[in-house]
């Protein structure tokens, strides 16, 4: 399977930046979608997660109401909307997807990745 993220890029802080992950002649139906992200020299963090049915999202608490995770109305997109970016939130991004219903924080437990895209805000 393949995931193809999106989107990124260079911005200063306070910034928006929409991220965008598919999986092109896929439909994840049953599918959590979440993306993770991992700064220099730090591991792999969770970011955000939709549930397969697009009614439930989580959120670390670092982005939370910053950031947005929603489906687009092909059910084959996943989107991540950033505001108010900060210099921290500087990293690569993935986007990944787990069958299942359940949203879980953990990497691990996400059977699919995208190549990861640039994130990078300036002060």
């Amino acid at each position: 399977v393949q995931l193809q993220a999106s989107g990124g890029g260079l911005v200063q802080a306070g910034a928006s930046l929409r991220l965008s992950c598919a999986a092109p002649g896929r439909t994840f139906s049953s599918y959590v979608k979440g993306w993770f992200r991992q700064a220099p020299g730090k591991e792999r963090e969770f970011v955000a997660a939709i549930n397969w049915s697009g009614d439930m999202t989580y959120y670390s608490d670092s982005v939370k109401d910053r950031f947005t995770i929603f489906r687009g109305n092909a059910r084959n997109t996943v989107y991540l909307q950033m505001n108010s970016l900060r210099p921290e939130d500087t990293a690569v991004y993935y986007c990944a997807v787990r069958s299942g219903y359940d949203i879980t924080t953990s990497e691990h437990e996400y059977h699919y990745w995208g190549q990861g895209t640039q994130v990078t805000v300036s002060s």
